[in-house]
């Protein structure tokens, strides 16, 4: 890994870089870590009065009627057309429709700005005049002084001798210099374009010169979009060497603006950047645009960017045709699957958001999306483009739709519920999954082996069918309960669902050995008929209420039809805890059903103190009661099996959640083996959150479960937390450890100044990195820097490294 580092001097070179160019305030992605601390809400302001009429307090007022003069002098407080103006003295001279004020001047107009001066002299609309000795206060807590000020035509401020900040002034010291300034010879503010430059300015901490700047411009503080140069960003790669970027920022209109974005390589030449975006009456869209004609090609050798010309479409929008539809799409097209890796765009432009990992395939899709009262539908088209080159062995999902609906008016006394699932999908590739260390080592189940035969159930999972698959499923629900006069609740249950599946599975090596090759069509139905039953005991303490509730399931119905025998694709993850013992069908997808008679058993225990807090408690076992145990089948990823509930009498499982006030909660999981009570999963977690520091802390211990392709016992702990040292100081941090290797294989850390108006801040992350084909990812290494100024500029730099030589 090569050296890093990036000196203060270095990101101040970058308002060096502007001198001659309009700034404007930016926020990169890269640059989220760390942001300015809030700044309490002030209340809407009444609308001006601008009814001509002028009102005027004061120890003493003298009218000169001759001169057509007045004269007011000891607390003076005039108010005019929505500006108050406090003052020792103010004179207002009717004819030439002046106002002249001096000594301990306060001036507020219409929209908050408060002006402080010692003379002010100007036109009774405030459109010209001079102010000496002035400081302003925004409304946006900007503020400007000067020795001098010159306003013309109401749209041009000059300030001489002029200094500028975001920064509140030190309570303790208010003449203490603010955290940062920028000074100028002279600052022009042209209201009209609402935009203020500096001439022959320098840029001050602490009241101490560090960076000179002959010209620039930045919008006014009221301005939330204009075009212009944003700051410039540093990143460095294995890939491309050093990177630099100068953004420039398009308002094109009110609706819609665009970023040009040219990073200049030392290795590759310029890659070009655009990012196009517009806001209409009912959503908006993005479309960024990247292309490098590359200088050396060369230095991709073997990997997938040896050519010459790459380039990269990303898109998304959203839009709703009224309260309850809305239509979108996201999309990504590249010349090759490792562009956005080798030149860390998009996810791989921020490795601290893509701690402990990254997406293996961006997604691209149109969906159309409704909610009802009680009703959802979805229908949406999926893409998968895979970073790992193996795009023939991702499934094209074109469609996949959902739609369930809770029947307002009761039927039979109860609630009737029905849903429904589509999905039609297909791949080109089958995918094996090894599950032994013969066929992981010898690479048996890679479809490029020479012995198609070895791939078999007892070496490898079949975790995609290659062909085409396609799914119906409608099931309806209908549930209703009673509650007897000791308390005890009754509720029965009702299902029944169906499903209508073709599959045209190619006959690839080694797929026979799974499922029948060719085209078949097959019906599934399940009925299901059960009840479960609750009896809660209520016990009142003067410090709190414990709940204590037994609660029973029995389910009756079929044995699972074709269990074990067809493809499954949705439904490969499971795992039995406490959150889905007492579920009807405890699969997590579709393409499996749960069938044969099962009992759910288990007690739930509940606390509630007064003074807040709750504990709460789960414990319960799973039965098979008879017919076909569905968990005990293999399937071709052996779902189910070594889950907990593959035996009669499923594993033991437990949870329990304490949470003593807002600032703790803690939480452990486990499941334990039914005969041995040996611990085949656990976890535990605890999070608290402080004013001043926030940490998090998960602990998780798994047996080994071969069956499935974790042939070792897994252990580790992911920790994560921020502290907040001093007043402005934030410390944060994560790391997870792999305790079976004893060893640290990813962390994070970052340290930063943070508060209203400025942010300086560095992070150290380390995150995977996926190379090309099959290659397993391997850990890169990402330092970044990011300064920011609030209303002048924001920008980082990174420097990363990877596999790559």
């Amino acid at each position: 890994m090569a050296a890093f580092g990036v000196s203060i001097s270095t990101l101040l070179a970058a308002f060096i870089a502007v001198s001659a160019l309009d700034v404007v305030e930016s926020t990169p992605a890269a640059a989220q870590a760390f942001t300015y601390n809030p700044r309490p809400p002030k209340p809407p302001r009444p609308p001006a009065k601008n009814d001509g009429q002028m009102l005027v307090q004061a120890t003493e007022v003298d009218y000169d009627y001759n001169n057509s003069r007045i004269s007011a002098v000891g607390n003076v407080q005039m108010f005019y057309n929505g500006t108050s103006v406090e003052a020792d003295k103010v004179i207002y001279d009717q004819k030439t429709k002046r106002l002249h004020a001096e000594g301990n001047i306060r001036m507020t107009d219409a929209e908050g700005k408060i002006t402080y001066a010692n003379i002010m002299d100007l036109s009774d609309d405030y459109r010209d005049g001079f102010v000496d000795s002035l400081r302003v206060d925004t409304e946006d807590q900007t503020r400007m002084a000067a020795t001098r000020a010159d306003r013309s035509s109401g749209n041009y401020t000059v300030f001489d001798n002029g200094v500028y900040t975001a920064c509140a002034p030190c309570k303790d010291d208010p003449k203490k210099p603010p955290l940062w300034q920028v000074k100028g010879a002279r600052i022009i503010h042209d209201q009209t374009e609402k935009m203020l430059y500096f001439e022959n300015a320098q840029l001050e901490f602490f009241g101490v010169p560090m960076a000179y700047l002959p010209y620039f411009s930045t919008p006014d503080p009221t301005v939330k979009r204009k075009s212009g140069f944003l700051m410039p960003g540093f990143t460095s790669y294995t890939a491309f060497g050093y990177g630099v970027e100068i953004p420039y920022y398009w308002a094109i209109a009110p609706d819609m603006d665009a970023t040009f974005n040219p990073r200049v390589t030392s290795k590759q030449g310029v890659l070009l950047q655009t990012e196009f975006r517009q806001r209409l009456s009912n959503g908006s869209y993005q479309v960024r645009l990247y292309g490098i004609d590359q200088t050396d090609p060369g230095a991709f050798a073997g990997q997938p960017g040896d050519r010459q010309f790459r380039w990269g479409v990303d898109t998304k929008g959203q839009f709703a045709l009224n309260d309850k539809w809305v239509f979108g799409w996201d999309g990504v097209v590249l010349s090759d699957y490792f562009f956005m890796s080798d030149y860390r765009l998009a996810q791989y432009k921020d490795p601290f958001g893509s701690f402990l990992s990254l997406p293996t395939e961006a997604i691209s899709q149109l969906y159309l999306t409704g909610v009802g009262n009680r009703s959802f539908f979805d229908a949406r088209a999926i893409y998968y483009l895979s970073y790992s080159g193996n795009q023939n062995q991702v499934p094209v999902v074109a469609p996949v739709i959902d739609y369930n609906n809770v029947i307002n008016s009761p039927i039979l006394g109860g609630e009737f519920s029905y849903k429904m699932n589509f999905v039609n999908l297909t791949r080109e590739t089958a995918v094996f999954d090894p599950i032994t260390t013969t066929a992981n080592t010898n690479s048996l189940c890679l479809t490029t082996s020479a012995d198609p035969m070895a791939r078999t159930p007892s070496q490898c999972l079949l975790r995609g069918m290659p062909g085409t698959y396609t799914r119906l499923t409608a099931e309806a629900q209908w549930r209703k309960s009673y509650t007897d006069p000791l308390g005890q609740i009754w509720t029965p249950f009702v299902s029944v669902r169906a499903d209508a599946i073709n599959a045209d599975i190619s006959n690839q090596p080694g797929v026979s050995n799974y499922l029948p090759v060719g085209d078949t069509q097959t019906v599934r139905l399940m009925p299901t008929v059960g009840f479960e039953y609750r009896y809660p005991f209520i016990n009142v303490q003067p410090w709190g209420t414990t709940t204590v509730e037994p609660i029973a399931q029995v389910i009756i119905r079929p044995n699972e039809p074709n269990a074990g025998k067809l493809p499954n694709e949705d439904a490969q993850s499971l795992v039995f805890d406490t959150s889905n013992l007492f579920s009807v069908d405890k699969f997590s997808g579709y393409d499996r059903v749960e069938g044969g008679s099962r009992a759910n058993v288990g007690v739930q225990a509940t606390t509630q103190f007064d003074h807040g807090g709750s504990v709460k408690a789960v414990f319960g076992q799973s039965y098979q009661l008879f017919g076909l145990n569905s968990f005990a089948v293999a399937d071709v990823t052996n779902t189910g099996v070594d889950s907990g509930l593959q035996n009669a009498r499923s594993d033991y499982v437990a949870s329990l959640a304490y949470s003593p006030n807002r600032t703790y909660t803690f939480s452990v999981r486990t499941r334990m083996d039914e005969a041995t009570w040996n611990i085949n999963r656990f976890e535990a977690q605890a999070t608290a959150n402080f004013d001043r520091w926030s940490v998090s802390l998960l602990y998780g211990d798994y047996a080994a479960q071969p069956e499935l392709g974790y042939l070792t016992r897994r252990e580790g702990i992911l920790a994560s937390g921020s502290v907040k040292v001093a007043a402005n100081w934030v410390v944060q941090g994560a790391a997870r450890w792999d305790l079976e290797a004893n060893k640290i294989n990813q962390y994070a850390i970052g340290a930063g100044y943070v508060d209203d108006c400025f942010v300086l801040a560095a992070n150290y992350v380390t995150s995977y990195t996926y190379q090309a084909g099959s290659t397993p990812p391997v850990l890169s290494h990402a330092i970044m820097f990011q300064i920011g100024l609030r209303t002048i500029a924001q920008t980082s730099t990174t420097s990363s490294s990877a596999g790559m030589q």
